[in-house]
């Protein structure tokens, strides 16, 4: 009778084919099947649902606000204040779906938060960043396409049409889900009258989304609305959903100066206000400056939870470049190890890089936008080329912008 060649029994690559082969009783397996196996256990347990649906949450794991803060730090540099709004607020959602689960008599209502800060001081980023940490359903919208019902665009509704398809179109799993609406700004009031015109995409959204903020039961479209106008609606109700806005609210510096300097009046108005930081308004922003650039009353009344973003100065555009788990130079330095080639830089580039965001006045989204100017040609050679090292000089990376720029001002 023939040997049986020892081989396992999940994947049936024999003993000299693996790394190790562990024997049972009945059947071997080898360590890369149970690796597998490790990995797959942990997605079905990180994704197990409990009894009244939702995402499983647990008392043990609940990450603290300072664990929040400190898994943001990794990814977000600076924007301290704003890192502690937000941590807060994740952990209190947690905390109070914890507490419905346990039946207290005491019901904590939701603290709906709104970022406001300048283009490119990374308000996307943090909720995208803190989305990682989450163990409920999270999904990012864009104010920009809603409309009033009834008008092109995108109905309000939408948004929990994104959230259902998160949640895989598990209902008491979206119930309890966190939704970051972007561009909160563009849907400002257009006018001071609202009654001269139809302001659809302004005032009307606002309107709309006020029964999203606060908690009702809303009629969802699981397609998406207009185009499947017979598709059975799915009922969601928004009590337990956490809203986070966000905006640039351009201009709306003037208002909060305009405020400030009207509070004092006659010759101690110079010693009043010479504590203000003239460079910085968006700290001292409060909810009649929302009110004066367009947002009505009722929804700033749902949005309790107000902070603001920093503007990024040299020093932090530097570290956004270099220092970020997923920095950019980083993200570049990866691309370039899967072709095995080792790039490099020297560090007079990375200020010239600085120096040219900030020239444009894109925030850290202009450091993207340089960095790719600079590094286009070398990622398009270098595959092909052979070589096992690339190194950015200063001098290589003005002239790749000088050459763009030039390109520009002909198509001008």
């Amino acid at each position: 009778m023939a040997k049986q060649i020892d081989k396992c029994s999940f994947c049936s690559r024999n003993r000299d084919q693996v790394e190790l082969l562990i024997s049972g009783v009945t059947g071997n397996i080898c360590n890369e099947c149970v690796e597998r196996a490790y990995e797959m256990v942990r997605d079905i347990k990180g994704q197990q649902k409990d009894g009244k649906g939702g995402f499983a949450l647990n008392k043990t794991d609940l990450p603290k606000p300072k664990e929040i803060k400190t898994f943001l730090d990794s990814y977000v540099i600076g924007q301290d204040e704003a890192k502690k709004f937000l941590s807060v607020s994740v952990y209190n959602h947690y905390k109070r779906l914890l507490q419905q689960d346990a039946g207290d008599d005491v019901e904590i209502e939701k603290s709906n938060i709104l970022l406001v800060g300048s283009t490119g001081t990374g308000k996307t980023l943090l909720a995208k960043t803190i989305a990682r940490k989450l163990h409920v359903p999270f999904t990012i919208v864009d104010a920009t396409v809603l409309t009033e019902a009834g008008y092109v665009g995108e109905d309000i509704e939408s948004i929990l049409t994104r959230l259902l398809q998160v949640a895989d179109y598990d209902v008491p799993s979206a119930e309890r889900g966190i939704v970051f609406i972007d561009e909160m700004d563009k849907i400002a009031r257009k006018g001071d009258n609202p009654s001269i015109t139809r302001d659809v995409s302004g005032e009307g959204v606002q309107q709309g989304l006020l029964k999203l903020l606060e908690g009702s039961v809303v009629n969802v479209p699981p397609q998406g609305g207009r185009k499947h106008p017979d598709q059975k609606m799915i009922a969601v109700d928004t009590k337990n959903i956490l809203f986070i806005c966000g905006g640039a609210f351009e201009g709306i510096e003037k208002k909060i100066a305009n405020r400030l300097n009207t509070k004092v009046v006659g010759y101690g108005a110079l010693k009043a206000t010479e504590h203000v930081d003239r460079s910085n308004f968006l700290q001292y922003i409060a909810p009649q400056d929302l009110r004066s650039f367009g947002l009505i009353p009722e929804i700033i009344g749902r949005l309790p939870v107000l902070t603001y973003l920093n503007p990024l100065d040299r020093n932090a555009l530097r570290q956004i470049l270099t220092e970020p788990k997923n920095s950019i130079i980083k993200q570049y330095t990866k691309l370039f190890e899967m072709d095995e080639v080792e790039l490099s830089f020297e560090p007079e580039v990375f200020d010239y890089i600085v120096d040219k965001a900030i020239e444009f006045g894109l925030g850290a989204r202009g450091l993207r936008s340089i960095s790719e100017t600079i590094i286009m040609d070398a990622m398009y050679e270098t595959p092909t080329s052979g070589k096992k090292t690339f190194k950015i000089t200063l001098d290589f990376a003005q002239k790749k912008v000088d050459v763009m720029s030039a390109v520009r001002l002909k198509r001008a």
